[in-house]
């Protein structure tokens, strides 16, 4: 989320109530945005049954990193530029006494992983991951095994990428040795899966610059009255009123506090006892809704559904859907010796996908007049990119027909409207059927 400059309010270009939240855990998890650790979207035992006489001939994946530690350190070093002041002034709540200790050790287990790099929590994410398609798909991977079929491991080259593929690949191996000499290298494709950063997202980069109507809008939406209130509101908890009223940029302040809370769960294996570093305490509920809901609307704007009029944040991740189809199809065509394809990448890529092949939560833009709330839409970037977030299709096969399902962060997920499933309900879909929809006939 970009830092934020407190300035004099704006007018109304939007008044939007403040996020709901109950006491439950999904509800609170929205608070985290895309920084919401992982965890699978269905119950293995409940999915669909595969249709009578089709078996597993080919999965492909396109995932997300795991959790991670913050990218760098400067959220730390500001809070603690002024624990350290109020400190010293004797400025600092009771509360606020356990503050700066509590951010000093998270700091320091974030600088031993390595800013950026997966955290042990992340890891085990992408192990468990990949424990779980080897379950869903036991007779496809034996079947890799037994016919020396490749399995292709790539990613952005970003570090946390490349560790994430090299994670899930040895999770793989370990659990079937047979699979290690099957594995190829992770190898790097900045142009599949870094694309906002590669050619084809010139044009992306440019709106992300230079676009002022993108600008107008994030600024009507963060630099609102209440975001003011809730950044007094949580730096009241760590300083004295008197202190706080001292702060000149309050909002940069306070959501440095807020990204500390939103990354420290990616964090907890790191923490003393394996538990967390309790930066909940630091951020009431509310007050984390309202910083989340501001770094979703971002996210939706930069990087997701967008407006209505405009297909500049997602069009260009048509190169890995493209990449998906060819995928497949080569299995099809006898012209592909692979037995799975796994992708490693970023929410860069995994949210402007998820809103080019109108995954749930993705398919609703802003329109004119009616900017990004979360009481009129769905988009929500815990649920849409979390970390670890995956996209997965499994291809079964029955002599010359071949049928795709779709899961999304392990959920078996219907494809766009207008795609037509093999039966009302099912959420497997014929090949063919899935060209024509996609416009690949």
């Amino acid at each position: 989320m970009r830092r934020l400059t407190p300035v004099l309010a704006l007018g109304a270009l939007l008044l939007t109530a403040l996020p709901a939240h109950a006491s439950d855990g999904p509800a609170h998890r929205d608070s985290y945005g895309t920084k919401a650790p992982y965890v699978p979207g269905q119950n293995p035992r409940t999915y669909q049954r595969t249709p009578a006489g089709y078996t597993p001939v080919f999965t492909e994946n396109v995932s997300r990193h795991g959790s991670r530690a913050a990218t760098d350190s400067e959220d730390g070093d500001l809070v603690l530029a002024l624990w350290d002041k109020a400190q010293e002034q004797g400025q600092l709540t009771r509360k606020g006494q356990e503050f700066g200790p509590a951010v000093r050790a998270l700091q320091a287990a974030m600088s031993q992983v390595g800013h950026g790099n997966l955290s042990g929590r992340g890891k085990q994410e992408l192990k468990d991951t990949a424990a779980r398609m080897q379950q869903r798909l036991p007779s496809l991977f034996g079947k890799i095994a037994a016919d020396g079929e490749k399995i292709d491991v790539v990613s952005s080259g970003q570090g946390r990428a490349v560790d994430s593929g090299n994670t899930f690949a040895g999770a793989l191996a370990e659990a079937d040795p047979a699979l290690g000499p099957l594995i190829g290298p992770t190898r790097t494709d900045k142009d599949l899966l870094y694309f906002h950063k590669a050619a084809g997202g010139a044009a992306y980069r440019d709106y992300i610059a230079h676009d002022q109507r993108l600008a107008d809008t994030l600024k009507s939406i963060t630099d609102q009255p209440r975001t003011h209130e809730v950044a007094r509101s949580v730096l009241r908890r760590i300083f004295e009123d008197d202190f706080v009223e001292g702060i000149a940029d309050q909002v940069p302040a306070a959501q440095a506090v807020y990204n500390l809370y939103a990354i420290a769960p990616a964090m907890s294996e790191e923490s003393p006892d394996g538990q967390g570093w309790g930066m909940e305490r630091y951020v009431s509920r509310s007050d984390a809704a309202w910083f989340g809901y501001l770094s979703d609307a971002e996210d939706f704007y930069e990087k997701g559904p967008g407006f209505a009029d405009s297909d500049i944040t997602y069009k260009m991740a048509g190169v890995l859907l493209d990449d998906f189809f060819k995928q497949v199809e080569a299995k099809r065509d006898g012209t592909s010796d692979l037995g799975a394809e796994l992708r490693f990448t970023h929410a860069e890529e995994i949210i402007p996908l998820a809103a080019l092949m109108g995954l749930p939560g993705s398919t609703d833009p802003a329109k004119p007049g009616e900017p990004y709330t979360y009481a009129g839409n769905p988009w929500r970037g815990a649920s849409v990119a979390p970390l670890g977030a995956n996209i997965q299709w499994d291809v079964f096969r029955n002599g010359d027909d071949y049928l795709v399902r779709m899961l999304y962060n392990e959920k078996e997920t219907a494809f766009k409207a207008g795609c037509r499933p093999i039966a009302e309900g099912s959420k497997f879909y014929d090949l063919d059927e899935l060209e024509r929809c996609f416009g690949r006939g």
